[in-house]
């Protein structure tokens, strides 16, 4: 008796192990995989058209609003196999369409479904609801790039799967499936992210219900479904602030041909703006991205390596400051083109200098002789501590470019060039901001910023923490630099880029890039407004006369639309 009750209980476990495992199969079908099924068993019951461009996640500034520009419109849906007369159909498309008859006519000749590429205006759409056209509809469609896509080179763009090779590659890595025809990141966001982006399924379909041979079944609608979800596919949030980076670009198009500009929010280190010229369309039906190698347009020269001139001299002075070596009222003596190793920009001299007028008249000697008497290892040293060795993005995983090395400073013949920002001294405009940015802030360095989070369809977003605060120079060193940094605004090489009432700070820079380039890579670097400053700038301008002459009034024009913008 006892043995076959121990039968039964053993049975009845059985049973119920075997009923959970049941239930828990079925309900991952039902629930998790069920999208998956009823899209399948919708495919293959329907000849369709996906009403999405590029089924993908979006790319969006800190407020949720598509950095590409993505929006909807009715477009005009064809299904060929329930034209009654295709070609008085086509004539009348044309007619209505303003199109070409033997383009409209080509296009109705396939044998698939398809979105006629007209954009129509509201009498259009009447005109073809009016036409009683069977097969013949108007339906909204997605697209994922407007007129004027922002910060494409952050975001990057796409390009189709090039070969078997890439395809093989992105099955076995990319945890999603791949086909040939597929459209994935080739830059930026667009790249880094490509497996939270790419998605299954297109978030609109329509479809005409065939039987097995594929014939239109009769009495059957056309079935469109603009509701469609796709929860394989997660969204990409940035830092960008799309307000600044419109109002940036719009200043950039208009002042700079080659160059780049970063905007920084001074308190937390996030990237406010990040624009790079010249840009390029980065939609792949605007035919533009077919591109030689080394085609500047796909170069994002905000994160690119350029010497920074007399922006260094920020470097040179907080280790002197640092090192009790000079204060601001230190006195030098300037003599113009007749000093050595380095001459001066200003023929005659200054004569009699201080360390603080040196700095915002950018005078070269005084801080040659500065960064000889230093040594190249503290020069190093602070150098670091700023963040010029520093190529790291939060969220914005690019590959550092090894030809950043501030130990060259240390190489034979180095030191003097190095001591004002020339010879082996290379960094980025976001390095430099971050450095500007470390001054403003009192002394603190703070990681720059690109990407918030990723966040899913479903469940909770995948967040990118900013970097930990490092204090990097002392409060009062940072309040000196501060100091002379308004000196060059207020009356030094650098007042093109003062705004009055509220103030700005900041720092010129020229460099000759080389022999055989035209002109002078021209950088200003400094923050606004000048007492709790919110924004840190940096503008470089490629080709231009200097730092001056050509980087600050962009710096001003900048600051003067940010802080205007505070006021609405």
């Amino acid at each position: 008796m006892e043995r076959t009750k121990g039968r039964l209980v053993w049975a009845l476990v059985m049973l119920v192990f075997f009923f959970v495992l049941a239930a828990g199969r079925t309900g991952y079908i039902q629930v998790v995989r069920g999208e998956h099924y009823a899209r399948k068993a919708l495919a293959g019951e329907t000849v369709g058209v996906s009403l999405e461009d590029y089924p993908r996640g979006r790319i969006l500034d800190r407020h949720l609003r598509p950095l590409t520009g993505s929006y909807s419109a009715n477009r005009i849906l064809v299904f060929p196999d329930l034209l009654e007369d295709p070609g008085s159909v086509a004539l009348g498309l044309s007619a209505v369409t303003g199109s070409d008859f033997r383009e409209v006519g080509k296009l109705l000749a396939e044998k698939d479904p398809v979105v006629l590429p007209y954009r129509l205006t509201g009498p259009q759409l009447r005109q073809i609801l009016e036409s009683g056209w069977k097969g013949v509809l108007v339906v909204p469609y997605s697209f994922r790039y407007g007129p004027r896509p922002l910060a494409v080179h952050v975001v990057g763009h796409l390009g189709r799967v090039r070969d078997s090779r890439e395809l093989e590659d992105l099955n076995r890595t990319g945890g999603k499936n791949y086909q040939l025809s597929d459209w994935v990141g080739r830059q930026g966001l667009e790249y880094f992210y490509e497996a939270d982006l790419r998605g299954l399924y297109a978030s609109g379909f329509a479809g005409l219900f065939t039987d097995a041979l594929g014939q239109p079944l009769p009495g059957k609608p056309v079935l469109v479904d603009t509701r469609l979800g796709d929860f394989t596919r997660n969204d990409v949030v940035t830092t960008i602030d799309a307000d600044i980076q419109e109002a940036v670009e719009r200043v950039m198009d208009r002042r700079i041909k080659k160059g780049a500009v970063v905007v920084m929010d001074r308190s937390t280190g996030d990237i406010l703006a990040m624009a790079s010229r010249p840009a390029y369309n980065p939609d792949p039906a605007g035919g533009g991205l077919a591109s030689a190698a080394g085609d500047e347009r796909f170069v994002n020269q905000a994160v690119s390596l350029f010497q920074p001139g007399s922006i260094f001299k920020v470097v040179v002075a907080a280790a002197a400051l640092s090192e009790g070596m000079a204060g601001p009222d230190t006195r030098f003596f300037c003599r113009g083109s007749q000093d050595q190793p380095v001459r001066c920009w200003k023929d005659e001299g200054h004569g009699p200098i201080t360390l603080a007028e040196a700095f915002a008249q950018s005078c070269n000697p005084v801080f040659v002789n500065l960064g000889l008497d230093l040594g190249p290892g503290k020069l190093i040293r602070y150098a670091r501590a700023l963040g010029l060795d520093n190529q790291i993005i939060a969220g914005y995983p690019a590959a550092a470019d090894l030809r950043q090395d501030l130990g060259l400073i240390a190489g034979r013949y180095n030191l003097a060039s190095s001591s004002i920002g020339q010879g082996p001294v290379l960094a980025t405009p976001v390095q430099v901001a971050a450095m500007i940015n470390t001054v403003a802030n009192g002394g603190v360095y703070l990681q720059p910023r690109l990407v918030k989070e990723v966040r899913p369809a479903r469940g909770e977003p995948r967040k990118t923490a900013p970097g930990d605060p490092v204090r990097v120079l002392s409060p009062e060193v940072a309040r000196r630099i501060a100091e002379m940094l308004e000196m060059v605004t207020r009356r030094g090489v650098g007042q093109k880029a003062w705004v009055a009432p509220e103030g700005t700070a900041g720092k010129t820079g020229s460099a000759q890039p080389g022999q055989g380039a035209g002109g002078v890579n021209a950088w200003f670097a400094g923050y606004g407004p000048l007492h709790n400053p919110k924004y840190t700038v940096t503008v470089l301008v490629r080709e231009g006369v200097s730092g001056g002459e050509t980087a600050a009034p962009v710096f001003r024009e900048i600051i003067e639309g940010l802080l205007a913008g505070e006021g609405k």
